[in-house]
């Protein structure tokens, strides 16, 4: 398993499902202890870097909308709502552990230009040597495409952070506790798979699956951000976040979720 008391930086990717109940309104019990212990792995001299969804969740509870938005326009304007609301949450939480976060918001067009791709890396590069923590979402408000796509961008986006920072980690916390043989849903004595050394035909049969009424990300997506990370020599792991004190039995060296090895460089 993972040896992530070595490793120096770490990217977090946080989902919807995660962070708010289904009703859309925040998760107000598992946030705050997602911060604090966050906030801890930081204070521990990790360097955290979130890549945050919950923009249109949390929007769409703030709004007191029946559910998610199926327009495009609609989906924008929950984005614009819940960004908001997202990071001022974020600043409370983890002020209350003297950590300061900071707002990056990108988009494909940013990710796909190099001078731009600089860019970001110099800015979490700052940030984190100020111990600040870098949280990264989609400008949902403005990447309208990716919105029209439907397709779960922040889970291959925290990849590509990952990338772009030279994060060593990357941890995406879901709603299901890693990849399964077969869907348990439908199959009661499916079993985790541990470790995952190759994304073949296999892999990619068995992630099939949507996300949440809340996200629109599944595992499909997840197993396309394992592809992307352990590409660049990022190991990645899936894990549920229901229960924020995992991640300290993680770090512990415990076999939690699915994990996904770096190639090596």
């Amino acid at each position: 398993m993972i040896d992530l008391r070595s490793k120096k930086r770490i990217v977090v990717k946080l989902g919807t499902s995660t962070l708010a109940h289904k009703t859309g309104k925040l998760n107000i019990r598992r946030m705050t202890n997602l911060t604090r212990i966050l906030a801890d792995l930081q204070n521990a001299g990790h360097e955290m870097i979130l890549v945050s969804s919950g923009a249109v969740g949390l929007g769409v509870g703030k709004l007191n909308l029946p559910e998610r938005p199926k327009d495009t326009p609609g989906k924008q304007a929950a984005a614009a709502v819940g960004q908001c609301e997202l990071m001022h949450i974020y600043d409370e939480m983890f002020g209350k552990y003297g950590v300061t976060v900071a707002q990056i918001l990108l988009t494909k067009s940013i990710i796909s230009t190099p001078d731009r791709v600089r860019n970001v890396r110099n800015a979490i590069d700052a940030l984190t040597r100020v111990n600040c923590i870098p949280i990264v979402n989609e400008n949902d408000t403005v990447a309208i495409d990716e919105l029209e796509l439907e397709i779960g961008e922040n889970d291959s986006l925290s990849a590509v952070v990952a990338d772009i920072a030279g994060a060593e980690a990357l941890i995406i916390l879901s709603d299901i506790d890693g990849l399964y043989d077969s869907d348990p849903k439908q199959h009661p004595d499916a079993k985790i798979i541990p470790v995952v050394e190759e994304i073949d035909g296999y892999i990619e049969q068995i992630a099939g699956g949507a996300g949440s009424s809340l996200g629109s990300g599944g595992m499909a997506t997840k197993i396309n951000a394992a592809r992307i990370a352990t590409a660049s020599g990022v190991d990645m792991i899936i894990m549920n976040g229901r229960n924020p004190e995992d991640l300290y039995r993680l770090f512990d060296g415990e076999p939690l979720g699915t994990y996904f090895p770096a190639k090596k460089q």
